[in-house]
């Protein structure tokens, strides 16, 4: 019997094959899609999140960037951004029902600041595990961030804006 594969198939083994490579990759500590090798120590504690009562990601949004301030009050640039910021990048986080990160997609890295990158990806690891939103399970989270070259930051969900330049 000649059994040829069909587009249908196809794209079946295409899913088996992601879903084992997303879970085979990364060292522990680290998930699919980081740019840098930031891993959060296992002792490292995390923040008490609570639940998101979200209805769709774009809400998820404010409560997903709550819990990143929550968890580095000492690193939020408070009042408006200077006009020239040292790093901006666009990364979505992709969150499991119960608020543990499972991948990280760069939209825009900042790439001229490899250390921005790692820190941003360490911060969202040790922010893990994010609000568990049940009324959407599984859900991704976009965000921009905006860094000042004193290493504190804001997130464009909650900025405060940014100075006009002269």
């Amino acid at each position: 019997m000649n059994r040829q594969l069909t587009p249908r198939h196809l794209a079946l083994v295409a899913s088996v094959i992601s879903a084992l490579w997303l879970a085979g990759c990364g060292s522990p500590g680290t998930v699919p899609g980081q740019l840098s090798a930031a891993k959060v120590e296992q002792s490292a504690a995390a923040p008490v999140s609570h639940g998101s009562n979200a209805a769709n990601a774009r809400d998820y949004r404010r409560d997903a960037a709550r819990h990143i301030y929550d968890a580095n009050k000492s690193r939020i640039y408070s009042g408006q951004l200077p006009p020239m910021l040292y790093a901006v990048g666009t990364l979505q986080v992709h969150i499991d029902a119960g608020g543990k990160v499972l991948s990280m997609h760069w939209l825009r890295a900042p790439k001229h600041a490899p250390e921005v990158i790692a820190e941003i990806e360490r911060m969202v690891l040790k922010a893990a595990p994010f609000p568990a939103a049940p009324r959407l399970g599984a859900v991704t989270w976009t965000d921009t961030w905006l860094w000042d070259k004193s290493g504190r930051f804001q997130l464009d969900t909650l900025t405060e804006g940014q100075q006009q330049g002269d």
